[in-house]
């Protein structure tokens, strides 16, 4: 079982703490990682591309003309695709991007990112993380302090004092235990994760 140091906000060491196994120590396969983000993004996808075909234009009820003995070709609506202001053929409609995976191979490549993590020594458990104000400043000498230009923090609940004190400080993303996901653990090289956030993780992934 691994061990790791847990940090207060100065860096200094303040206990220790062992990491479930079943949770941390889970051998990555790329195929399940590759999955699993692809699906993230194309949930995202809108897919709100569309136009109108002749059953959902508006007008074109009445026919044009009658059928026969006006010399021209029959018409039946003025909205046929062949006529100005009409309908489109065959053009672009709006989609569902997203499939499914299941729960279990979304938990299985969570368990592998954040194993992924601690195997590159770029997890760090620190103690708490609190705000007594909304400080760009302080929370930007924070991240200084621990040499973490680009790094996702997790926190066991929503605090907006950090929240707010990180969002305009670029390369550094704050979520909870219970919506972080996989994409956004590897598309950040570092994580930082409250002692608290680790129980959240562990009982969510067991």
């Amino acid at each position: 079982m691994a061990v790791v140091d847990i940090f207060n906000q100065q860096r200094q060491v303040v206990g220790e703490l062992t990491l479930a196994p079943e949770v941390f120590e889970v051998e990555a396969r790329p195929e399940i990682l590759h999955l699993v983000v692809r699906s993230h993004l194309a949930a995202k996808r809108s897919g709100t591309v569309g136009v109108k075909t002749r059953s959902t234009i508006r007008g074109g009820g009445k026919k044009p003309w009658r059928q026969k003995g006006t010399g021209r070709a029959r018409a039946g609506s003025n909205r046929s695709p062949l006529w100005r202001s009409g309908a489109i053929t065959h053009g672009p409609t709006a989609r569902d991007y997203s499939f499914k995976v299941n729960k279990k191979v979304q938990k299985l490549a969570m368990r592998m990112a954040l194993s992924a993590r601690l195997a590159d020594q770029h997890l760090t458990v620190v103690d708490d993380i609190r705000m007594d104000e909304i400080k760009t400043k302080t929370f930007s000498q924070f991240i200084g302090l621990f040499e973490l230009p680009k790094v996702l923090i997790v926190l066991s609940e929503v605090d907006n004092k950090l929240a707010l004190s990180s969002r305009n400080i670029p390369g550094v993303s704050v979520q909870t235990a219970d919506g972080v996901n996989v994409y956004e653990v590897l598309r950040y090289p570092r994580l930082m994760v409250s002692a608290t956030a680790i129980e959240s993780l562990e009982k969510r992934l067991k």
